[in-house]
């Protein structure tokens, strides 16, 4: 029997929104729908695949800090490594309902796009400026489903409106870690929970970020050089 060919993943970004909660700190989730073909009830952080517009600027500045943008570059191809960061907050909006953005200038009848039109009309600048960089994670090979995700992470007191979202994600609030313990979160997600959490507790005393992949459904870790 001829073996199926290895699906290529797509390129995807996630965001994982933290803020300081009462003792400790809430990490925003949702479970997705369990009509998914991909991890169906399964609770995960705001993200999804690129779309073609997330590669045309928003008409925003979006000064995303150095460092995420050289993690960014990595494995990105001919993708623009500020396309993951409007697919991180775009992806962010369209399921959870939420601006993470700033006060910030929006000149009156400038042409922009959706869902950028949204922060203007806000007041809100994207907060591309508070995103930081946590890690890549690949499916792996024997999933009919791959992506190639980079996860971003951003402070929750950016993050305003009102939890609704386009029906994407379930059960969406913000959880503390005794709340999160209790979620049967997927060996990705719980690995990329606890570097964002390192990196919000001790931002400068962190390891460089990883590539976490699969061989053999075994799952392979590889650190980032630190720059230098």
């Amino acid at each position: 029997m001829t073996a199926a060919p290895t699906v290529r993943p797509v390129d995807a970004a996630g965001l994982v929104l933290i803020r300081q909660g009462r003792g400790q700190p809430e990490v925003l989730m949702g479970r997705r729908h369990r009509g998914h073909s991909f991890l169906p009830n399964i609770y995960v952080f705001p993200g999804g695949r690129l779309d073609a517009g997330d590669s045309r600027p928003s008409g925003f500045p979006e000064p995303v800090p150095g460092e995420t943008l050289r993690q960014l570059r990595r494995g990105c191809g001919r993708r623009t490594p500020h396309a993951f960061a409007r697919a991180a907050l775009r992806e962010t909006l369209e399921e959870t309902g939420l601006l993470v953005g700033e006060p910030g200038r929006t000149a009156a009848g400038s042409a922009r796009p959706e869902p950028w039109r949204h922060f203007a009309r806000h007041g809100l600048a994207p907060a591309f400026a508070a995103l930081g960089f946590v890690c890549r994670a690949i499916t792996p090979t024997s999933s009919a489903r791959r992506y190639n995700t980079r996860f971003l992470i951003a402070d929750g007191a950016l993050a305003g409106g009102s939890l609704t979202g386009d029906g994407e994600l379930e059960d969406l609030a913000w959880r503390n870690e005794d709340a999160l313990r209790h979620l049967g979160l997927v060996d990705v997600t719980a690995f990329v929970l606890a570097e964002a959490l390192a990196r919000w507790r001790n931002p400068g005393k962190v390891p460089p970020p990883a590539l976490l992949s699969y061989r053999s459904d075994v799952v392979q870790l590889r650190r980032a050089r630190p720059a230098g």
